[in-house]
């Protein structure tokens, strides 16, 4: 039993992420185009018509842009609980009701060997919530879009083969940037995004012997840089003992390009 995974793209302008196994294929958000992420499936020759649903985390543009447009073009079930449900249908237009499938949080999905796990983040969007990937012994988590990651999340996404982990923003960058002082302050709050350093000290509390990959996503195009958030990342783990490339290595994402097809 294998899993697969891309991120497809991630950052403040747009998200996707892509999970297959030998029976069943996900799509977790889709914040462009339906033209755009029809190129991101080309990229990693991929078929879209061929996907088992769309898992969806929350109603903000960038994670559901082109989520009504694919989801009518190639008649796939949405996945999202009913907070999110309400709050992204008048965003994403009509959708048959055969197509639309309630997820709450909190619970595990099952399909073939794949279970999905769904837990909930803090985030100022209706009902934010994300996943963990089980198959067999295999553990994938995927989590951006959170203020602050909370003993309870850290308890659910424990000791992963990988991970997609937010690594939003650096605090001086954003502090000294062009941004509003409401949004900063949004994004600095508890239902904003994680910093740099923020994330390197979850992922520090959180790794454990089965974690060899982690991706760092969902990087604020103006208040971040991929070097940085990497250089950031790895001194906090320094500074709490862990050496990258010891335990497990780090990864980046791309705002418009997807990831290679990566086995768990």
């Amino acid at each position: 039993m294998v899993m697969h995974f891309s991120v497809l793209a991630s950052g403040s302008t747009g998200n996707a992420f892509y999970l297959e196994t030998e029976d069943h294929s996900f799509l977790v958000d889709a914040g462009f185009s339906g033209k755009q992420m029809e190129a991101l499936f080309a990229e990693i020759g991929k078929d879209m018509s061929k996907l088992s649903g769309i898992l969806v985390t929350h109603e903000h543009s960038d994670h559901i842009k082109g989520l009504g447009v694919v989801a009518r073009k190639h008649k796939l079930p949405i996945y999202a609980n009913e907070k999110t449900w309400k709050a992204m249908e008048h965003l994403i237009g009509e959708i048959p009701v055969d197509q639309k499938f309630a997820f709450d949080m909190e619970t595990v999905k099952t399909f073939g060997s794949l279970d999905i796990e769904s837990f909930g983040v803090s985030h100022d969007a209706a009902e934010p919530m994300f996943y963990c990937f089980h198959q067999g012994e295999q553990k994938l988590v995927l989590i951006t879009d959170t203020g602050y990651v909370s003993d309870r999340m850290k308890g659910i996404i424990k000791n992963a083969d990988s991970y997609i982990f937010e690594s939003n923003h650096d605090v001086g960058m954003l502090r000294m940037g062009r941004y509003p002082w409401n949004v900063k302050r949004r994004i600095l709050s508890d239902v904003g995004h994680v910093s740099n350093e923020d994330a390197a000290i979850a992922m520090s509390e959180v790794a454990g012997d089965r974690t060899k990959r982690i991706y760092l996503a969902h990087l604020s195009l103006d208040n971040n840089m991929k070097d940085l958030a990497r250089m950031s990342v790895e001194q906090t783990l320094q500074t709490q003992g862990i050496m990258i490339g010891e335990q497990f290595s780090l990864y980046d994402t791309d705002p418009k390009k997807p990831t290679q097809l990566i086995t768990v």
